[in-house]
């Protein structure tokens, strides 16, 4: 048997960092899981009352278990909608999963939905506002779901940008429960995405109608599963898959297959198994908040360096590992990226879809890559045993039934997935940006060498609108800095500013200078124009972006990590800062009602929410 490769020694120091910085936190979230831990099943604790009234919908067998027998009941948190296209697939779920686990010995109820707002549809619009907030809603969501106590495992079906989040977060607080994730599966390849962004670029510029690209949309969004180029959606199941909340290699399977509907069983037999509950059954017990450790936190990163995802990641994980009691910081995220190469060139960052990757090896032959180079921790568990064994791929049997077969040992397009050895760049792409104007971070992956450094006047807006008019005005045909401020959590919800693409990037093909700087974040489609992004202090925190001004000469070197302002130091504090103007952002789209939100958000940099559940030794503040 070969010897598995020593594990690089800066993700090593890394994986050591989080642990000592993080051991207060960690011994009192650990306690408060061994704490909520039963020696039975969930509801022995519940009076008759209780329980009667957790059985009474419930079919004759479900209902005489959970009366009186003995078999695990699974909890099923759903964010089943019908808009969002990649959670359309669910809605045949509950029935698959009640009758995979009655065939497994356990019954299965749906605790409750969570919200799940579809970011394609609210991009640009007011709505997008109270995206970043779904994700803390979706955790209390799903933790009203569970609360019920009457579980003895959850299974988590959700898919896009802050729905998993969000699901991670409430299964790490309920971390005495197994936790499945269960996914839902891509959809078929449509438009070629380099065409889709072409489209968007023309219409930016005038080029086209609506007309031509609401066809070039529609050709790219247009069945059920989820999108198919690699935003946060898919880097939510890349992270599901390295974390071990899936079954190997179940991320990229399209949906309504029996492929699909077998890995469905599967991972309900699996939460029933690790529930510990099946009598005559020698089943493993792995609570959620057990499997998780910091080991699992790092080859999330790791992951999302050699995938090259989603910058919404900088704000999810450290709050997905804040959830677990661990404390995460940029130059965690900075350190990884640095000593991960590139794998995997999968749109915004080269032209194939998750589809494309998928076929080339998937996620299978990344970790197999990963765990040769040293740079996934294999020791680390998943709810099918260690990660080290998660460089396998699903298949039916000809006679039926599943089975795992080591990942392909080679990449099937070498312009999609690349081996360790010969990697698209020897870095992740993903960049601790810090100066005189805060810290932030930059996603350098999709930016061509030649634009990662721009030296230029700054030109100061205060909404990605007011730049989009700028720019149909035709007043920014010259080098500058776009700096987009008053867009962090406080001010606005910090919604992504993706729409800003299209516009800039037209700017750089046409041979001009440009970046964009901002306190807001980008899209998980974020692509060629430099930024920083998740600026911290924001703007309406009192942040020294209040203070920039046009013109003000503005250095970003995406490359380097620096972002500077060639402004005396003394005569830029004495500067009074801008003022945020709030009102179009208070009233409408139910944006009132996140008031409270607004104003007890924490930085980007501890993930933008509203928990702070790492202040006094791992309790919410």
């Amino acid at each position: 048997m070969t010897e598995p490769t020593p594990i690089h020694p800066d993700i090593d120091a890394v994986t050591r960092a989080i642990e000592a910085r993080s051991r207060e936190t960690r011994e009192a979230y650990v306690a408060l899981v061994r704490g909520w831990r039963r020696d039975g099943p969930a509801r022995a604790g519940l009076s008759a009352g209780n329980l009667a009234h957790a059985a009474a919908a419930c079919a004759l067998v479900e209902k005489r278990q959970l009366l009186g027998g003995d078999w695990p009941n699974l909890a099923i948190v759903t964010a089943y909608n019908d808009m969002l296209s990649a959670h359309q697939p669910f809605e045949r779920f509950p029935a698959l999963i009640r009758q995979a686990a009655r065939e497994v010995g356990a019954t299965a109820q749906v605790a409750g939905g969570v919200p799940a707002m579809c970011d394609g549809v609210t991009q640009g619009q007011a709505g997008m506002e109270l995206s970043l907030f779904s994700r803390d809603v979706i955790a209390m969501s799903a933790a009203v779901a569970l609360s019920h106590d009457v579980f003895d495992a959850g299974l988590f079906l959700g898919v896009c940008d802050k729905i998993v989040p969000g699901l991670v977060i409430a299964a790490l607080r309920f971390g005495w429960l197994p936790a499945v994730f269960v996914p839902a599966g891509p959809m078929p390849s449509g438009l070629p995405n380099p065409e889709k962004a072409k489209v968007r670029q023309r219409y930016a510029e005038g080029q086209i109608g609506r007309e031509a690209l609401l066809e070039a949309e529609a050709g790219s969004y247009h069945a059920p599963g989820t999108c198919t180029f690699y935003g946060t959606a898919n880097s939510n199941q890349m992270l599901m898959e390295l974390m071990g909340f899936h079954l190997p290699g179940t991320s990229f399977v399209p949906p309504n297959t029996p492929l699909r509907h077998a890995l469905t069983a599967a991972a309900v037999e699996r939460a029933a198994s690790l529930s510990g509950r099946r009598a005559g059954h020698a089943d493993e017990r792995l609570p959620a908040g057990e499997m998780i450790d910091a080991r699992s936190i790092v080859n999330a990163i790791v992951g999302l360096m050699a995938t090259g995802g989603s910058t919404n990641h900088a704000l999810h994980l450290p709050a997905i590992a804040a959830a677990a009691g661990y404390r995460v910081t940029l130059e965690d995220f900075d350190v990884v990226s640095r000593v991960t190469p590139l794998l995997c060139r999968i749109y915004p960052n080269g032209p194939a879809d998750v589809n494309h990757f998928h076929a080339a090896g998937g996620l299978g032959f990344v970790v197999r890559e990963l765990l040769g180079a040293g740079l996934l921790q294999g020791g680390a568990r998943g709810i099918a045993g260690p990660i080290a064994d998660y460089a396998r791929e699903p298949f039916l049997r000809d006679g039926g039934g599943l089975e795992w077969r080591p990942a392909p040992e080679r990449s099937g397009d070498r312009d999609v997935l690349r081996p360790a050895n010969d990697p698209f760049q020897s870095d992740g792409g993903l960049r601790l940006v810090e100066g005189p104007l805060g810290r932030g971070v930059a996603k350098v992956s999709a930016v061509k060498p030649e634009h990662r450094r721009v030296d230029a006047p700054a030109r100061v807006f205060e909404s990605q609108h007011e730049l989009k008019r700028a720019f149909e005005a035709g007043e920014l045909e010259r080098d500058f800095v776009a700096v987009v401020r008053f867009q962090g959590p406080r001010a606005n919800g910090m919604p992504e500013l993706h729409s800003l693409s299209p516009p800039l990037g037209a700017l750089q093909d046409r041979g001009f200078r440009v970046a964009l700087v901002t306190d807001g974040r980008m899209s998980g489609a974020s692509g060629k124009v430099p930024s920083a992004i998740h600026l911290c202090p924001e703007a309406a925190a009192g942040g020294p972006l209040a203070r920039v001004r046009d013109g003000d000469r503005l250095r970003l070197d995406t490359e380097a990590g620096r972002l500077e302002i060639d402004v005396e130091p003394e005569t830029f504090a004495a500067r009074a800062p801008a003022r945020h103007d709030p009102s179009g952002s208070q009233q409408g789209l139910g944006r009132e009602l996140f008031a409270l939100f607004r104003q007890r958000a924490l930085d980007a940099e501890h993930g933008g929410g509203v928990f702070d559940l790492l202040s006094d030794g791992g309790k919410a503040s």
